[in-house]
């Protein structure tokens, strides 16, 4: 015989004897033992099907509160600290930052590179002049731009 013949024996024998037990000892309506059967029937098939293991909710290396400090970002897969984080899920953990959030379920808001770093490439560009339509030139003190046909009139 195969083995899913056997294991169908099997539980068409354990069925069988655990409803004999039952209503020798018990009471049962004659309408009722065939729901008895099988409910014990399925009760036995449910024991024989695998178990998923339940799924643990990760646990982050720090708390996601203190994660975000002025001069680093600490991540919460690793506890590592960095300045920018996007690389290092990417590389490290094959992760998006959106992938990176819904996992530890963070807003949509939460940084990906530190605070004062930030704020030091935002300087950065806006003393190189980026962020510029082209042909704007530098405001002076008045409001106006500079140029250098208004000085070619004076």
């Amino acid at each position: 015989m195969s083995e899913n013949a056997n294991q169908t024996e099997l539980l068409v024998t354990l069925t069988s004897d655990i409803v004999a037990a039952h209503v020798s000892n018990n009471s049962v309506a004659v309408g009722d033992v065939a729901t008895l059967i099988a409910n014990v029937h399925s009760a036995l098939s449910a024991l024989n099907q695998p178990v998923e293991a339940p799924v643990e909710k990760p646990e982050p290396a720090v708390s996601v509160r203190s994660s975000v400090k002025p001069d680093y970002i600490v991540c919460l897969e690793d506890g590592k600290k960095l300045k920018m984080l996007k690389r290092h899920l990417m590389t490290r953990y094959q992760m998006t930052p959106d992938e990176y959030r819904a996992k530890w379920g963070l807003p949509a808001d939460y940084p990906m590179t530190a605070p004062n770093y930030a704020q030091q490439r935002k300087d950065l560009a806006v003393k190189i002049g980026l962020g510029r339509k082209p042909g704007q030139g530098k405001k002076t003190a008045g409001g106006r731009p500079s140029t250098k046909k208004s000085a070619e009139k004076l």
